[in-house]
């Protein structure tokens, strides 16, 4: 097949819709067969699926490790940092709390929950959370090697940031080394792109596992909470982010949205942030214009801490978990929610399972039935599909506001509908870039 045939969007459209297909028919044509379970479901789909994960999650350590020294090794002023790690918590911040005060309005509105009388026997038990003082220590690595073998991405942004900052400081003698870290970050970039040409395989595996495993009766027992979740999902998308990236960033919303095509498909597909982080670093770089050193710090941030999607089901959730255990809320419930669930955000971001945890730690402060997450649990799989594209779009958008706010954005490259598409194609026949001598 030609390489430039076809983009790599449509590429990975055309996997996900097959694979959605192809699990469909496998589900309808042989349901409990147990040579297509054992063999095809929980065999090829499965293991494809998963190398696909873990290569995308292998990336990530290198990643951000390298591509956050090159960034700070290149600063000649730390205030910069300062500054600009200030901007980046504080719009992250301000969007969970705006994302899940809108999420509360309307689950208000629309009482998803109302005569619903839910009943479960199926109780939860979360784990505990740490405190956020012991948060704030767990930043600071003892041991940078196992924190990064750990994928603890908190502790090994603050190794890299000091780190880069140690070579800044070094002078000529520390010019050896980031020359190097600036190699390897072309090296991993290279890596990223290799990896994302075998992404319609990999998208393809994923969807028709999961459509051969999902449980469609617990959506249609809940499709008020799930429609009403998703539509505040797209409604923070088209008002939060496209307000600011259109009257403080002065950006095209809906070129933003066009270039930001194979991030959210990835995302949707594997559900998880810290996957696609990789794929995000390409995109805000090479296809919207951010610099290295402002998109090395912000992404990996990002999907570390800013939640929106999460807090906004934690909005709709509490909402209808109280309507349908006919338990009223008042208004200063109301506020501990959004207060809770945004500094939650921050708190448990290194837990395994933080959204549940996140739920649990808000139900608990209103007074809610931890029972209730098992009810909403059934039709979680696919609505955290979608959180994870709208976590991921917040990411780019704070990228993109930072970027042009401290002057490390490339207009014309976001102004360029084709730029970085080139880049995207590796051809397998002559995978080197080099001029043929």
């Amino acid at each position: 097949m030609d390489q430039g045939k076809y983009s790599l969007t449509t590429k990975v459209v055309i996997g996900m819709v097959t694979g959605i297909l192809v699990g469909f028919l496998l589900r309808a044509l042989f349901p409990e067969n147990p040579f297509v379970t054992t063999y095809i479901t929980e065999g090829v789909l499965l293991i494809l699926g998963k190398i696909f994960i873990t290569c995308l999650k292998m990336l990530v350590v290198p990643l951000i490790f390298i591509s956050l020294v090159c960034g700070t090794c290149t600063l000649q002023d730390a205030s910069t940092l300062g500054r600009l790690g200030l901007k980046t918590v504080g719009l992250y911040i301000l969007t969970t709390c705006i994302a899940i005060s809108m999420a509360i309005a309307l689950a208000l509105i629309f009482e998803p929950g109302v005569g619903a009388n839910l009943a479960s026997t199926t109780g939860f038990t979360p784990q505990e959370a740490p405190p956020l003082s012991q948060v704030l220590i767990n930043l600071f690595p003892s041991n940078p090697i196992d924190a990064m073998a750990k994928g603890n991405a908190l502790q090994i942004i603050v190794f890299a940031l000091l780190f880069g900052i140690s070579i800044a400081a070094s002078g000529k003698k520390g010019q050896p080394v980031a020359d190097m870290f600036i190699s390897l970050n072309e090296v991993i970039m290279k890596l990223v792109t290799l990896l994302m040409n075998l992404a319609p395989y990999g998208v393809f595996a994923l969807m028709a596992h999961l459509f051969t495993t999902i449980e469609f009766d617990a959506i249609f027992n809940l499709l008020q909470y799930f429609f009403l979740l998703l539509g505040v999902l797209i409604l923070h998308v088209f008002i939060t982010y496209f307000t600011l990236l259109r009257f403080v960033g002065g950006l095209s919303p809906l070129r933003f949205l066009r270039k930001m095509e194979d991030t959210l498909l990835f995302a949707f597909s594997t559900s998880s942030s810290s996957a696609t982080i990789p794929v995000s670093l390409e995109t805000v770089k090479r296809r919207l214009g951010a610099s290295n050193r402002v998109a090395s710090f912000t992404i990996p941030l990002g999907a570390t801490i800013n939640m929106d999607g999460t807090a906004m089901m934690q909005g709709v959730a509490t909402v209808f978990i109280a309507q349908a255990f006919s338990i009223d809320l008042t208004l200063m419930d109301y506020l501990t929610v959004i207060v809770t669930a945004t500094l939650a955000s921050i708190g448990t971001a290194g837990v395994p399972g933080v959204g549940l945890i996140m739920l649990a730690m808000v139900l608990q402060q209103v007074g809610l039935p931890l029972e209730g997450i098992a009810i909403i649990m059934g039709v979680d799989r696919l609505l955290d599909m979608v959180r994870t594209a709208v976590n991921v779009t917040g990411d780019c958008t704070v990228t993109c506001i930072v970027a042009k706010s401290e002057g490390e954005f490339d207009r014309s490259v976001f102004d360029d509908e084709h730029a970085g598409e080139q880049e995207e194609i590796i051809n397998f026949h002559h995978i080197t870039d080099e001029p043929d001598t």
